[in-house]
């Protein structure tokens, strides 16, 4: 395991190519990987070695602007990344599949068995999590994972709607925390209700670093994009503020990008840097925590063009997903990728 702050180094290496407006990838203890396709609401498995084949198609998806089948999470003995968690769960007990997509009339979480094993893997039948969730052509969230708690995080846009995310009645705007079939815990931090924080205008990127901090990405909307780090029960200030105002009551991001060079979707945590995947930024980011503050540093920059998702892949590597053909990119030969770049230390900002 990395551990301090670390860099990409080497030849990123192209492991799958011919994905389809991907959005969200989580690797498996078998070593494969499922990626979530937004438009066609395909869940397709890449192997060790490339090949890519479909599991099966998420029935009720209605893709639309940006909408459509959004993030993936593992519960149960085959989680085997950042997204997925094994607490709680025995040899016998099946793992799930939790898939959050946007449906006829709302944002939704439903969570299927995954069947199968390592190059044949397929889905059981649909539970329901959690439903309800406003939709719109823009500002859908749609980021989940699992903490370090065994509970299961969301993040959820204000689906165009900014004042949503002031409203502790609405679920929009907001990071919530679930049990994993979709209950309120009772240590939540508003009583009865699954809002974990609130004034977030279209957050895309959850991730924990080792020693349990909790960070989200966040889209801006003309100024200032965010990276926070997340703390039970705070209000992170849309649409009051954008970036770090210095406004009581409201938490500051621990970094800001103006939104050209950001855009910022997925993120992960490996040792102590945060790589933020970003979309008109065309970059990864890497937010490293040094003794006299953060260091940020770009890497890729136009390389791959948009940037989707990124999650620690095995043996210290990262794993990139790009995002050129979901409409807003300029496809290239291959694309959508899934990239591999191996990571080692870094010695000084």
């Amino acid at each position: 395991m990395l551990e301090g702050p670390v860099q990409p180094v080497g030849e990123p290496v192209t492991i799958a190519t011919g994905l389809d407006a991907p959005w969200s990838m989580v690797p498996l203890a078998g070593g494969s990987i499922l990626v979530s396709e937004r438009d066609s609401a395909r869940i397709t498995e890449v192997s060790e070695s490339g090949q890519v084949r479909e599991v099966g198609t998420i029935d009720g998806v209605v893709p639309g602007g940006e909408g459509g089948l959004l993030g993936l999470a593992v519960l149960g003995r085959e989680a085997g990344g950042a997204n997925g968690s094994d607490a709680g769960t025995g040899s016998s007990d099946p793992t799930w599949l939790y898939a959050y997509f946007t449906a006829a009339d709302d944002n939704r979480i439903e969570r299927m068995p995954l069947l199968g094993t390592t190059g044949d893997y397929t889905l059981g039948a649909a539970e329901p999590v959690l439903d309800g969730l406003a939709k719109a052509g823009n500002h859908n969230g749609g980021r989940i994972a699992f903490g370090p708690d065994g509970d299961l995080y969301a993040t959820v846009g204000d689906a165009g709607q900014p004042d949503r995310a002031q409203d502790p009645k609405s679920l929009g705007g907001k990071i919530l925390r679930m049990s994993p079939t979709g209950a309120i815990p009772d240590d939540n931090p508003f009583p009865g209700s699954l809002v974990y924080t609130l004034g977030h205008r279209n957050p895309q990127g959850l991730a924990w670093g080792a020693d349990g901090t909790m960070w989200a990405s966040e889209f801006g909307q003309n100024t200032w994009d965010e990276l926070n780090i997340i703390s039970a029960g705070q209000n992170y200030g849309w649409p009051d503020v954008e970036g770090a105002a210095n406004v009581d009551g409201f938490v500051n991001p621990v970094q800001q990008w103006e939104t050209d060079e950001a855009s910022p979707s997925g993120i992960a945590v490996v040792g102590d840097t945060v790589f933020t995947a970003s979309l008109r930024g065309a970059r990864v980011w890497g937010t490293t925590t040094f003794e006299g503050g953060l260091e940020d540093t770009p890497y890729f920059v136009g390389e791959f063009g948009r940037i989707r998702d990124v999650t620690a892949g095995p043996d210290g590597t990262l794993l990139i997903l790009t995002n050129n053909t979901d409409g807003r990119g300029s496809p290239g030969a291959g694309d959508d990728r899934l990239i591999e770049v191996r990571l080692a230390p870094l010695t000084g900002p």
